[in-house]
């Protein structure tokens, strides 16, 4: 007989959800507006995603260096929601 548990794991296995760059650059604004409030959300915006990396523009190196002194934070929050793994890296463009 097999468990719960085991059932429910592959389940969740199967039915993945399909995030969009919508998804992620929403769950992104939201983050950053939480982190750096909205002055932040203005300078910092998604471009592009793919394969786990999200592509930021920024308006000025002072932003980009906020960004990289708390990337690892900010990936950690968008993972949280979106699940593990979805978001690898941030790149600044």
């Amino acid at each position: 007989m097999k468990s719960l548990s085991s059932l429910i794991n592959k389940r969740k296995s199967i039915h993945k959800i399909s995030l969009t760059d919508k998804d992620i650059f929403y769950i992104f604004n939201r983050v950053i507006k939480e982190e750096f409030g909205n002055v932040g959300a203005s300078k910092l915006r998604a471009d592009y995603f793919k394969n786990g990396t999200i592509f930021i523009k920024l308006t000025s190196s002072a932003w980009a260096s906020e960004l990289f002194m708390n990337r690892n934070t900010i990936i950690k929050k968008i993972n949280k929601e979106l699940g593990e793994g979805a978001i690898k890296e941030i790149k600044i463009k």
